[in-house]
């Protein structure tokens, strides 16, 4: 597979993520079906094994998800900012604390959002848990799923 597209692939993959934060998009799928596309196109031991992972791990976020509350986000007074803010705080803590970090860096982008909103840090404590409780444990599911996803993707391209 070449550079162009593989990072044809990449920008699935990063349009997917995006696309977990957007509701009616299907992220976690564009994900899957980057990976898909991926390993059809090279087809090696290791990129089958990343796509069987990569399927393991959506249908157990699936099972995850459906036992969580349903998302009613709109009503908690989530926004596409606040949406931006938990995004970019996943992704930096699975960059800066591999994997593990982007349970952290949801919660903190929220907080932050929140803080930032408010002013202050009991009113920001009390939005952060509503968000959470609508939907935001749901959220944070599926886009943990689909960076698990992404970086086996990039740790099979860049190593395998």
């Amino acid at each position: 597979m070449g550079v162009w597209e593989l990072l044809l692939v990449g920008v699935v993959v990063a349009l997917g993520l995006c696309g977990v934060l957007v509701p009616g998009v299907p992220g976690s799928w564009l994900v899957w079906a980057a990976v898909l596309w991926w390993a059809l196109t090279d087809p090696r031991p290791l990129s089958w094994a990343v796509l069987m992972g990569a399927g393991a791990v959506l249908l157990l976020s699936l099972a995850v998800r459906t036992a969580l509350p349903p998302r009613r986000l709109r009503q908690s007074g989530a926004t596409p900012r606040m949406a931006v803010y938990a995004g970019a705080g996943a992704f930096l803590g699975f960059v800066l604390l591999p994997v593990l970090g982007a349970v952290p860096g949801f919660v903190a982008g929220i907080y932050l959002y929140e803080r930032l909103r408010l002013g202050r840090h009991g009113e920001a404590m009390v939005a952060l848990r509503t968000t959470m409780r609508s939907g935001g444990s749901s959220v944070l599911a599926e886009l943990f799923a689909c960076l698990l996803i992404a970086g086996a993707w990039l740790g099979a391209v860049l190593w395998g």
